[in-house]
């Protein structure tokens, strides 16, 4: 068993410059004891003791979160843990736990205010402690919680990528067997006989329709209308195939009179030809566009993701357009806003000028406050999420709003404490919004929630050159 002496404390790194008649005054102050392995020294909600010097043994921190516990450290001998002078943490957020037989040399922590009146070089070497202490924890939770932001996103996004890759996928190997299929209507075309005046009246009539492709789509009762109507245009014209081809005509807003009007410039002989092949044109057509709309989807998922992760790169402050990351934000959550038949309200000042900021940290900020509002909108079943932008002087301030059921106007005030959460057991760990105001501050800026039921306002303001 280790002996506590003086010579033996001045060894740790932490307590080498500390006086021996206070370490000795910090010997006889404290009491010695051993705990079981697994004896549990302190839990949430508990007030903290010490300081705890480890003699023998190790010492398990951590916390019970949405997805079982996560560890956040182990402390063996040597160190010093617990209640620390001047921490303003009086309460345990987690749970502490002895690792094998535990020995702990501890400081009555109501004589705190005895060593900092009359043990200036011991106090100052705990308190370096605790500086040490919180700027490790803050680092790791802050990384902590940029995982957890990864994590919130990934699923969703395995959708959003899924779904034009899969329709990729489906369109290219149709598209294959279609074109398989396009040397079988060769010999019949290469029969027909047409003028060149008779030609130009076809193509033209063609490209004035799939010029105006582009208008607004059709409801389902006017493409069953359309659909009907052309139908009965190719059994009347003894059109073959004139079933499986009406569909292809209703992709690009054909109808019976632009068929007709096709018609007037074709040899009857050649009609049911000619309006074949020019089906058997628009099918591949609607299956490229497919392509290329799913290849463009997944291009700009791929860029909003590339934008996002602006989190992984350097720390140094960069101009940039808050628009985009709020924008790439919606993107990569838009699987849950899609599942949660949420509407998105953008009322965004495009004025404003580009800000100086940790474009990353920021990014971590509307991930937070967004997905913080999908779930207070989730029991509804829909809702609407509203995002405003504005500038007030030097300042930039943006607002989140939904219409969830709201947060209780007795717990408003701690929202921002860390760990507190509203949300139930196991959905989460209460970092995320005291996270989002110490990065709110870092750019010189701060962060305030309104709410009542059915509209809950966190508004952010911050130094537009920060």
């Amino acid at each position: 068993m280790q002996e506590v002496t003086v010579s033996w404390l001045k060894s740790l790194e932490a307590l080498i410059n500390v006086p021996d008649d206070q370490l000795q005054w910090l010997i006889d102050s404290c009491e010695y004891h051993v705990y079981e392995n697994g004896t549990m020294l302190n839990e949430p909600g508990k007030p903290m003791t010490g300081p705890h010097i480890i003699i023998e043994g190790s010492m398990r921190f951590y916390m019970l979160q949405s997805r079982g516990r996560r560890d956040f450290v182990n402390v063996g001998p040597g160190s010093i843990t617990g209640y620390l002078p001047f921490s303003r943490g009086l309460i345990s957020k987690g749970y502490a736990e002895a690792i094998g037989e535990l020995h702990v040399l501890s400081f009555p922590t109501e004589r705190i205010n005895e060593m900092i009146k009359g043990h200036f070089e011991l106090t100052q070497a705990l308190v370096h402690i605790m500086t040490t202490r919180v700027r490790d924890f803050t680092a790791l939770q802050q990384q902590n919680e940029k995982m957890m932001a990864l994590g919130k996103l990934s699923a969703g996004l395995a959708h959003e990528l899924n779904n034009p890759a899969s329709a990729i996928v489906r369109d290219s190997i149709s598209l294959s067997k279609h074109l398989r299929l396009v040397p079988q209507n060769l010999k019949s075309m290469f029969a027909i006989k047409m003028d060149s005046e008779q030609v130009d009246g076809v193509t033209n009539e063609l490209f004035k329709v799939l010029s105006n492709k582009g208008t607004a789509r059709l409801s389902l009762k006017q493409r069953t209308q359309l659909e009907d109507e052309i139908n009965d245009w190719l059994d009347d014209n003894e059109i073959e195939n004139g079933y499986d081809i009406a569909e292809s005509f209703v992709d690009f807003k054909f109808n019976a009179d632009s068929l007709e009007t096709l018609k007037k410039h074709i040899p009857k002989e050649f009609l049911s030809t000619i309006i074949n092949w020019i089906s058997s044109k628009l099918v591949a057509e609607k299956m490229i566009e497919d392509i290329q709309e799913s290849s463009k989807r997944i291009a700009e998922l791929v860029s909003s993701v590339k934008t996002f992760t602006h989190m992984d790169r350097g720390q140094d402050k960069q101009y940039a357009d808050i628009h985009i990351g709020i924008t790439n934000t919606l993107t990569m959550l838009g699987y849950k806003i899609r599942k949660g038949n949420i509407t998105v309200v953008e009322d965004f000042d495009r004025t404003l000028p580009e800000v100086k900021a940790l474009i990353g940290e920021l990014n971590q900020v509307w991930t937070n406050l967004i997905d913080n509002a999908l779930d207070a909108m989730e029991p509804a079943g829909k809702g609407t999420l509203t995002i405003k932008t504005r500038r007030d002087r030097e300042f930039v301030e943006v607002f989140i709003i939904d219409d969830g059921l709201g947060i209780p106007e007795d717990i408003q005030g701690q929202v921002f404490d860390p760990f507190f959460t509203t949300k139930d057991m196991g959905k989460g760990t209460g970092m995320g919004l005291e996270v989002v105001q110490r990065i709110v501050k870092q750019h010189r800026g701060s962060i305030k929630v309104k709410s009542k039921p059915g509209c809950t306002e966190f508004s952010v303001c911050f130094l537009i050159d920060g």
